[in-house]
């Protein structure tokens, strides 16, 4: 028993070691940008290798300069990337009850499917959506952006909305039916309530993925509108010398909404699953 027992703690230890290296190696990259951010970089002539420079607030004051429109692609990807999550859940969530309380030969094929769609590569979207943008005559506008990336991020919530939707017992249903109420009565004052939760889950994390989309803002916009990642791009050129501390600073500047998201939404944020037989 004594052994057993010490067995077991050895690989509890091991277990904990581990996550902390795993942790310690996700969090190194942020370290080093908090770090570059308020003038500490690392002097690798020095023996040991060391940190060097003094703490200032003024790379975050010359984000403006080096990049003039930085607060107002700030803003655009805030707003964009909000608009996009709520018109993804508002799309996804009607299909998904469909998918769910539909049965028929292939609906599980059909909902694994959704999942294939969200693991294709942006590009697969990106030359398709492009073109239906420039025929609508939505390239380089605000409304194309919010609905290509609306578009992007769809397959993924109707996976995961479908889910959730799935365990919801219909009684609830059936006796709104035997009330009188429609579709539209019916979901919003029947099965949304019963599912907040993993639909604001949802919707947090379709907002953290269009706010990191690169290629889609990339492709269809050509400088009148422009996201952060876009923005991003404007310190790594070949045309200036590059200013990590600035660069750094700018990178922690865009990561604070997504912070206060995840802060404000963390408990909230453990319903998102994609395993479709957890319950909401």
């Amino acid at each position: 028993m004594t052994t057993f027992h010490g067995r077991r703690r050895r690989h509890a230890t091991v277990r904990v070691l581990l996550l902390v290296a795993a942790i310690a190696v996700f969090l190194m990259p942020l370290a080093w940008t908090v770090l570059a951010s308020f003038g500490l970089l690392p002097d690798n002539s020095a023996r040991p290798p060391s940190w060097a420079g003094s703490i200032t607030l003024d790379h975050f004051r010359e984000i403006g300069i080096a990049e003039p429109t930085f607060w107002q692609e700030l803003a655009t990807s805030t707003v964009a990337s909000a608009c996009a999550a709520v018109l993804t859940i508002a799309c996804s969530f009607p299909a998904a009850y469909g998918l769910a309380r539909s049965r028929f030969r292939g609906e599980r094929l059909l909902t694994q499917g959704f999942l294939v769609l969200a693991s294709l590569p942006a590009m697969a979207y990106v030359i398709p959506l492009s073109d239906l943008m420039r025929r609508a005559h939505l390239v380089d506008t605000f409304a194309g952006m919010v609905l290509t990336e609306a578009a992007v991020t769809a397959p993924l919530a109707v996976y995961v909305l479908h889910g959730a939707l799935r365990q919801l017992s219909p009684e609830w249903e059936e006796a709104a039916f035997l009330d009188g109420a429609g579709l539209v009565r019916l979901l919003w004052q029947v099965v949304l309530p019963l599912t907040v939760p993993s639909v604001v889950a949802t919707a947090i994390v379709m907002f953290v993925l269009d706010w990191n989309l690169l290629l889609v803002p990339l492709v269809l916009t050509s400088g009148e509108i422009k996201t952060v990642p876009v923005a991003m791009m404007d310190f790594f050129t070949f045309e200036r010398e590059l200013d990590w501390p600035t660069a750094a600073a700018a990178l922690l500047v865009s990561l604070v909404p997504l912070a206060i998201l995840a802060g404000v939404f963390h408990r909230v944020l453990e319903r998102f699953s994609l395993d479709s037989r957890r319950t909401s």
